[in-house]
């Protein structure tokens, strides 16, 4: 039971670290100038759109692993 949580809780931990690293990476960066003044609030809008749908992403990951995990475990 034990390796199967410490497997989960890896890659939780792994999938926090390559979202962090697409947010710094890929989506700091991002700018938009052709808008005018409010270039800034579009850019910051497409961001948080993609880091909502990154986040969605990442849960239904690990909800999946959770799943197999405890089902393994459990001889479901």
């Amino acid at each position: 039971m034990k390796s199967g949580l410490y497997g989960f809780l890896f890659a939780m931990w792994v999938l926090i670290i390559i979202g962090g690293g697409i947010m710094v990476v890929l989506l700091g960066p991002f700018t938009i100038q052709q808008f005018g003044n409010f270039h800034w609030i579009l850019a910051s809008g497409i961001k948080v759109t993609i880091a909502l749908v990154l986040v969605v992403i990442w849960i239904l990951i690990l909800s999946k692993l959770k799943n197999y995990i405890f089902k393994k475990e459990l001889k479901f």
